[in-house]
Parts: C-alpha cells; structure tokens; sequence
C-alpha cells in the first residue's frame, strides 16, 4: 500500500472518529479519548499526505 493511499485511509477514518468524539463529549459517554485518538488519526493523516505530495514533487 502506498504512502498517499495509507495516508487517505487514515485520515478517513480519522474524520468519523474525530466527530464521533465531539459528538460523545457533549454527551454522557466517553468522549474525550475518542477525541483523542479521533484527532491523532486525522492529524497523522494530513501530515502523510503533504509528505508523500511533497516527495513526489
């Protein structure tokens, strides 16, 4: 698997996640380590895809 498909898959899942956190923090639940680990995947995500845009430039 590539770098920039790995990076979209990541970031895809991160987006939901990162939502779902949101969501469940205003709400009863557990909601910060969702957030958390939300944010992480998304994060990791975008900084893969610049670096694997930036690679092939």
């Amino acid at each position: 698997m590539s770098q920039r498909r790995m990076a979209r898959v990541t970031a895809a899942i991160g987006a939901p996640v990162t939502l779902a956190g949101v969501a469940m923090y205003f709400l009863p639940g557990p909601g910060l380590p969702v957030l958390i680990i939300g944010l992480a995947l998304l994060l990791t995500g975008l900084v893969m895809a610049v670096s694997a845009r930036h690679q092939h430039s």
